[in-house]
């Protein structure tokens, strides 16, 4: 299954101007959130989520919330995704692979699972 999402980093950026950190804690952890250096990074996790979500032929909702995927990096940076353990149940995935790009305004992203 593969999912795919882009999102405007300006969209991001208002946002974040508007709630603070906050908006930040709507869609990710505190140890997400230490991860994030700018606007544009938030935005790549966003996109993450939802292509998990859209992967996963759910959308974030009932039965998958921005907290039921964990974003991580490896040792060179790349970003991981890994999904809490109902939601691995539930939909009978344990391995996602995901890849964000960032192009102009346009942050992107790729999941693909099994």
């Amino acid at each position: 299954m593969i999912g795919i999402d882009v999102i405007s980093i300006s969209r991001i950026e208002k946002f974040i101007e508007k709630y603070g950190e906050r908006a930040l804690s709507r869609f990710l952890s505190p140890k997400e959130i230490s991860l994030v250096k700018s606007a544009q990074s938030a935005a790549g996790f966003w996109a993450v989520k939802e292509a998990v979500s859209k992967a996963l032929g759910c959308g974030i909702g009932a039965e998958l919330s921005f907290f039921d995927i964990a974003i991580s990096k490896t040792p060179k940076g790349a970003p991981l995704a890994t999904l809490s353990q109902k939601a691995q149940k539930l939909h009978g995935v344990h391995t996602l692979c995901v890849s964000i790009t960032h192009d102009k305004d346009l942050a992107i992203a790729v999941c693909w699972c099994e």
